[in-house]
């Protein structure tokens, strides 16, 4: 009945932008969640990449509950303590120069944008075929993907699209290049790992043209991969990074994290977020950093990822498996969407298609091995072929 009353209220009050899943979850705990009735289920997409933590961390509840119990917002026409110490956590864990806090993944973006044209004014932008930088104007003008761009032009101009390839990526950026803008690791694109080559001709050619190079982490970031940030993976650093998602335990929030020699572009009036380091939101990030930071997790992180993709690779109509750490898709011979569907309905398995024969599997970092068992032994009985 909850779920039917929750199914009329969508169609009457909601504008029609999502294609919902028919379950409705009430409560969750580390890597687990129910729904309604009762039934539990197994969570291997972690709110899209966000509840790092897990569900409902006791360090995150804690923190939250303190917080909201003294103060909510007062804006930032005021100092709040989580705020500075989330900048400050954010900026020592990585680049190491300053802070822009925000909503999301996509607001992070839209900063950065601003930063690239205030580092070179009318300057334009090189991104990769397949990202997904988000759907505000900006970020979805830095996305090449003509089903989502299309409805919406014209968009914000100066962005080019290149492939993965360093040779092309060498040769479009220019003296009138602002910024290139990378996802190390492309997540809506189906997880594509960009190479360490690509990376490295990137961070070559903004050097040679006084470009900024941009990582999109904001799937790829918190601990995702391995390591806090995924870039400490490759062979590069870049000038920013965008982060969002699985920092704030499923809080909205979101950063522009500068290395010191752009880390003043933007000033005073360039930019600005009602909401942004709210005292209750900063709270909940930095105990969901202080869970995900950690080196036994981290180490977990990559046996487990280790683990759930050897599984898959041995299932039948699995034909090929990539990934790092637990952020790992898996392209299939089947109809992936249906296959996502028979797993929520049939086998109380929560995963997420991010194309028509590929699965993407990012579970809360907090998963333990007799779950990736559990979620394998699930998966083996669905239609993947």
């Amino acid at each position: 009945m909850s779920l039917e009353r929750l199914k009329g209220l969508e169609q009457s009050a909601l504008m029609p932008t999502y294609k919902r899943l028919p379950v409705e979850f009430v409560r969750g705990e580390g890597a687990l969640l129910w729904d309604d009735e009762g039934r539990e289920y197994l969570d291997l997409l972690a709110g899209i990449a966000v509840d790092n933590a897990g569900h409902c961390h006791p360090d995150v509840v804690t923190a939250v509950t303190d917080q909201v119990s003294k103060l909510i917002h007062v804006s930032n026409l005021f100092y709040t303590e989580p705020g500075m110490d989330l900048a400050d956590r954010l900026s020592r864990s990585s680049l190491g120069g300053l802070v822009f806090l925000c909503n999301s993944g996509a607001e992070a973006n839209e900063a950065a944008i601003k930063l690239a044209r205030r580092h070179k004014p009318g300057g334009g932008f090189v991104v990769l075929q397949g990202a997904f930088h988000g759907r505000t104007m900006g970020a979805l003008s830095a996305t090449p993907q003509a089903e989502k761009q299309d409805p919406f032009a014209p968009l914000l101009p100066g962005f080019a699209a290149v492939c993965a390839d360093p040779a092309a990526l060498t040769a479009a950026v220019t003296d009138q290049t602002a910024a290139v803008l990378i996802e190390p690791i492309q997540g809506e694109g189906g997880v594509q790992i960009v190479p360490d080559d690509v990376l490295i001709a990137a961070r070559e050619a903004c050097d040679r043209h006084g470009a900024l190079l941009i990582f999109d982490e904001v799937q790829t970031g918190a601990g995702r991969t391995g390591t806090l940030w995924a870039y400490q993976q490759t062979p590069v650093v870049p000038d920013a990074m965008t982060v969002a998602k699985g920092i704030g335990a499923g809080f909205p929030v979101g950063a522009l994290i500068t290395a010191a020699g752009c880390s003043t572009s933007l000033v005073a009036g360039d930019h600005g977020s009602t909401f942004a380091g709210g005292p209750v939101t900063a709270a909940a990030a930095l105990a969901s950093l202080g869970v995900v930071s950690t080196e036994n997790l981290l180490a977990q992180v990559v046996r487990l990822g280790a683990k759930l993709m050897a599984g898959l690779a041995e299932l039948p109509g699995v034909e090929s498996v990539r990934g790092r750490g637990l952020m790992i898709g898996a392209d299939i011979t089947g109809d992936a969407p249906a296959v996502v569907l028979a797993a929520l309905q049939q086998e109380a398995l929560v995963i997420n298609a991010t194309g028509p024969s590929t699965l993407r599997f990012v579970p809360p970092l907090v998963i333990t091995e007799q779950e990736i068992d559990d979620a394998l032994e699930r998966l083996s009985r669905l239609p993947l072929a």
